[in-house]
């Protein structure tokens, strides 16, 4: 029952969701055909072209025909086709998808392995100057702005050092699978990726660090040091166990940050994810482009939040014996 509660929640808030993607470019201001022919262009033509036009991209029927088309859409991937790039949004969404995966894949493990491993470091050593010169670190590079990090590190390794290219995912004139191509994505991969997950890392930090303290302060604690449990039995063995839900948690709530980031880091690294999609569909309103972006980002989120729920349960017991 729980399960099917949970699943029919989700199911409504991604039916909003939709809702509000599909209104939310078309109160933006501006015009696609102006946008895609230029207002000048469409001054000389008549009603009947601009009419034409409008049903050849799909935005002429009425707003609730227009809705009904972009649900059927969705669950057929039938998209439309994009205005700007003149191909279907589908197939755009698929060239660019797996680059933004791989940028948000490789920034969420390493934000969550440092944030993870310095903030259970941090409360074993809580207290010490370990401990303080950690936090202060932390609280100065999680204050930082994902872009400004962007363009420091652009300006230091690219600029100044000269170690790594600053724009694209690979090397031109290289193919997959050769060895050359993937050192290419590893090396235009480490800006990127660093700039989205170190400000990450340092919220996956603090909340473990939160909640190690916070285990570590339970009876169940006392209890065991009562016992004579060593101190790295009981930090280990009994205080990270419990500290898990927590972080857990946060670290799937963290994707829809980091979906967020990937947009702009993308963009300052001209890296061909959905990052730049966005920006050329916002320019040119397109419709289409936009809606389908949208819907991978608000489906991306709410699985992730899906997942979380599901495996609640199987991270920690006394939420299944609670439910």
């Amino acid at each position: 029952m729980y399960y099917l509660r949970t699943v029919l929640q989700y199911a409504l808030t991604l039916l909003v969701a939709l809702a509000v993607n599909f209104f939310l470019p078309r109160l933006a201001p501006g015009n696609p055909i102006n946008s895609l022919l230029g207002a000048d262009v469409v001054e000389t033509m008549t009603a009947e072209q601009v009419a034409q036009v409008a049903a050849e991209l799909g935005i002429h029927d009425p707003l609730h025909i227009q809705f009904w088309n972009y649900l059927t859409g969705i669950f057929s991937t039938d998209f439309g086709n994009s205005i700007l790039l003149g191909m279907p949004v589908w197939d755009a969404l698929m060239q660019r998808l797996p680059w933004t995966l791989l940028l948000m894949g490789v920034a969420l493990l390493f934000s969550t392995l440092i944030g993870t491993v310095l903030g259970v470091l941090s409360a074993w050593k809580r207290g010490e100057i370990t401990d303080i010169v950690t936090m202060g670190g932390v609280l100065f590079i999680g204050s930082l702005p994902p872009f400004w990090l962007a363009m420091m590190l652009i300006i230091l390794f690219s600029t100044t050092l000269g170690w790594l290219p600053s724009f694209g995912a690979y090397q031109l004139g290289t193919s997959f699978p050769r060895p050359d191509w993937f050192l290419g994505v590893g090396k235009r991969l480490i800006m990127p990726a660093l700039a989205l997950g170190v400000v990450q890392a340092a919220s996956v930090l603090l909340i473990s660090r939160a909640s190690m303290m916070a285990a570590l302060d339970q009876d169940y604690i006392m209890f065991a040091r009562a016992k004579g449990v060593s101190e790295r039995v009981i930090f280990f063995k009994h205080a990270f166990r419990n500290a898990l839900l927590p972080l857990y948690t946060h670290v799937m709530m963290g994707l829809g940050s980091l979906v967020g980031g990937a947009l702009v880091i993308e963009s300052v690294f001209a890296y061909p994810g959905l990052g730049s999609l966005v920006v050329m569909g916002v320019n040119s309103r397109d419709y289409p482009l936009l809606q389908g972006l949208f819907v991978i980002a608000t489906i991306s989120i709410i699985l992730a939040n899906l997942v979380t729920d599901i495996f609640y349960p199987l991270i920690d017991p006394r939420t299944r014996r609670a439910r």
